[in-house]
């Protein structure tokens, strides 16, 4: 008998996710309200990881596994069916060191202040609570039909998506180093992130659909004085303006027709109003649409810091940390995929996006096991006659991610949940798959 014959039919199971993806939901909305008032920086998510962990638990998934590459978690969903599939649907749980504004009365008041640098308030103002409430609600559904599943399933709860402290390690690649997909391997790896765009509509690009990232450190070293007498000493403060000023052409020493930025997000002063300090330190992101101009933005802005902070007399030492590759979609994943894309949220709401210089390192999952990752958009927002997101009359507009602003529309997580809940079937029957990789 086949499987399709063992199952009921495809489309009969399909129908029976989609009812469980309804039956979840207010759940799912519940869930995403508590991680949302509790947020957790990057290697800091224990009650976000034993949140997620007692709810897989409660499911009798075939394990759950804990405490990867820090706080991450990885329930295992065996099928009952025979299959040689194995899907991993993958959502990031860490928040940012933003305070929340969204004006929701499930605000986070957290504030985290032992982590390095801080004080700092806590968020989650990129979504990532969605993210972990949908997958939770998907392994929830797929449990459900777990004896329909010719394959297996990995539900990824990955920490440290935003980066983990310069002195820590973390994040997705930890997350592969610690064997998290070692055993079974994934044959595919989906996921999505939360977008301001018009609620329920799915975006993909072929090709990068983020850009390669790095962290910059620039740390600009002068001789500290009293600051009543700046000419016995070397003030590192001009220096560093003018790497920060001159930052800003590099742009023009690469070539325009792929976009590349750098910005320094964080000024760090050792010193008081009446001291000119010994260092000065930058510290920001290159991001680079095409992985291999990285190199060459990098020597240039090492270049740059060097020589200007040599021109005031001081020293500039740069580090690069933390790199993260692309997202790449592979035209034959993104022409596998978009039947269930177009199937779950409709055809007309399935659009191709622009490039975007975001980053998110579930690249280091998908480029390697291949797969998908999408957007996701929750905002009230329509597109104009170009393709852009542009906001409804009397809504709450359009707000990006890491804005203290940001926000995400309830009714949505739901078309997460299905999203997550059609691929990963899909998938295992094998309707969705990498023509190329499969042949």
């Amino acid at each position: 008998m086949s499987t399709e014959a063992k199952t009921g039919g495809i489309d009969g199971v399909r129908e029976e996710l989609d009812r469980g993806a309804e039956g979840v939901a207010g759940r799912v909305v519940g869930w995403r309200r508590h991680l949302h008032r509790y947020p957790e920086l990057s290697n800091r998510e224990v009650g976000t990881a034993r949140f997620v962990a007692e709810h897989l638990r409660s499911l009798g998934l075939d394990e759950v596994r804990t405490g990867i590459a820090g706080h991450g978690v990885v329930g295992v969903l065996r099928g009952g069916l025979p299959g040689v599939r194995t899907v991993a649907l993958r959502a990031d749980i860490d928040a940012l060191p933003v305070k929340d504004l969204c004006g929701a009365d499930f605000a986070s008041e957290s504030v985290d202040a032992d982590y390095p640098g801080g004080p700092f308030p806590v968020s989650h103002a990129c979504g990532h609570d969605c993210h972990t409430a949908m997958l939770m609600g998907a392994a929830s559904v797929l449990a459900g039909a777990r004896e329909r599943l010719p394959g297996t399933v990995l539900f990824v709860f990955q920490p440290a998506e935003e980066g983990p402290p310069v002195t820590e390690e973390g994040g997705a690649r930890a997350m592969l180093e610690a064997g998290a997909f070692a055993d079974p391997v994934p044959s595919m790896v989906f996921g999505m992130h939360v977008t301001p765009y018009p609620k329920g509509y799915v975006g993909y690009r072929v090709g990068n659909q983020y850009a390669a990232s790095s962290l910059v450190r620039i740390v600009v070293t002068g001789k500290q004085v009293h600051g009543s007498t700046p000419w016995q000493g070397v003030d590192p403060m001009p220096a560093a303006g003018g790497i920060v000023t001159g930052i800003g052409q590099i742009y023009r020493q690469v070539s325009a027709f792929d976009p590349v930025t750098v910005t320094i997000g964080h000024v760090e002063d050792v010193g008081r109003f009446n001291i000119i300090g010994q260092t000065v330190t930058l510290w920001g992101t290159v991001r680079c649409a095409v992985e291999s101009d990285m190199a060459e933005v990098q020597r240039r802005l090492t270049t740059l810091a060097e020589h200007t902070a040599a021109a005031y007399g001081a020293t500039a030492a740069v580090d690069y940390l933390q790199a993260v590759p692309p997202v790449h979609n592979t035209a034959t994943w993104v022409a596998a995929g978009l039947p269930t894309l177009r199937r779950v949220v409709g055809e007309e709401r399935v659009v191709e996006t622009g490039a975007t210089l975001g980053y998110d390192d579930v690249s280091e999952f998908v480029n390697r096991f291949g797969g998908l990752y999408v957007m996701l958009g929750v905002q009230d927002a329509t597109l104009d006659a170009a393709g852009q997101p542009v906001p409804l009359p009397d809504g709450r507009g359009l707000v990006t991610n890491h804005n203290p602003h940001f926000y995400a529309d309830d009714d949505t997580l739901v078309t997460g949940v299905r999203l997550h809940a059609h691929v990963a079937y899909d998938h295992l029957t094998g309707a969705l798959t990498d023509a190329l990789a499969a042949g």
